[in-house]
């Protein structure tokens, strides 16, 4: 650029070196925009707020349906050995029998024989549950025979009953247990457990399911970048159904 003056004005004026950038830059074609382009940039940030979102309620479900069923899963994971190799842990049931009597009165609130299994009443069960270690109150009665009511306990890892003599208000009782490991083999199996741990076995079978069905959503997030997610979890489905098919008639 040179500067050239005259009349007392001053002009700049490009040289050959300038003009060629110049015109180069007037000559370029203008860089057009697609017309879609917005709104792909749109959808894709909208499938990104809505990846990151479900991302956000896996993780949360997965890990307090993790700390829900934490305990339940190591019980049940540990009575699934002891329970597969039940006959190799060896247990000595302990056997404790009692005698006692309730009062000659009370005999004559029992019902009659017959096919009812009705609980003790419970005047006699609170005498029963005086007389031996044992507490009746709410188990069904057996009161098919003449001489006497007999009323099975059984409970988890024990077997229990009391028998009380029509004639005259004898009673026997007899507690067999058969130690810790069978106690938590039948709080698996859900054996003479009662009601509560039948609803709670419920509970931890859905906060098991939800842990599942959430950490397979999670797999399959992630599998883009875990080459190896489906190959695993195939085997997962395959292992069993394979020993099934092949070993088991």
């Amino acid at each position: 650029m040179y500067k050239l003056r005259g009349n007392g004005e001053t002009i700049d004026v490009l040289d050959g070196a300038e003009r060629a950038p110049a015109a180069a830059r007037m000559n370029q074609p203008v860089r057009k925009t697609a017309p879609d382009a917005p709104h792909k940039t749109a959808a894709k940030k909208k499938n990104k707020k809505a990846r990151a979102f479900w991302l956000k309620q896996l993780h949360t479900w997965h890990w307090v349906s993790a700390a829900v069923s934490l305990a339940g899963m190591f019980l049940f994971a540990i009575t699934g050995i002891t329970l597969n190799h039940a006959a190799s842990i060896g247990a000595e049931p302990k056997v404790v029998q009692s005698q006692g009597r309730i009062a000659p009165g009370l005999l004559r609130t029992l019902p009659a024989a017959g096919d009812s299994t009705a609980p003790l009443p419970s005047e006699v069960a609170k005498a029963v549950a005086a007389a031996v270690p044992l507490d009746p109150s709410g188990f069904a009665a057996d009161w098919s025979a003449d001489d006497e009511v007999y009323v099975a306990m059984p409970g988890p890892g024990r077997d229990a009953w009391v028998s009380i003599d029509r004639s005259n208000g004898a009673v026997s009782a007899e507690v067999t247990n058969r130690g810790t490991i069978s106690y938590l083999n039948d709080l698996h199996k859900g054996r003479n457990t009662g009601s509560a741990w039948f609803w709670f076995i419920d509970a931890f079978a859905a906060a098991c399911i939800l842990f599942t069905v959430t950490g397979l959503f999670l797999l399959q997030l992630h599998a883009k970048h875990r080459p190896s997610t489906w190959p695993l979890v195939g085997l997962s489905l395959l292992i069993p159904v394979a020993i099934a098919l092949i070993f088991i008639h």
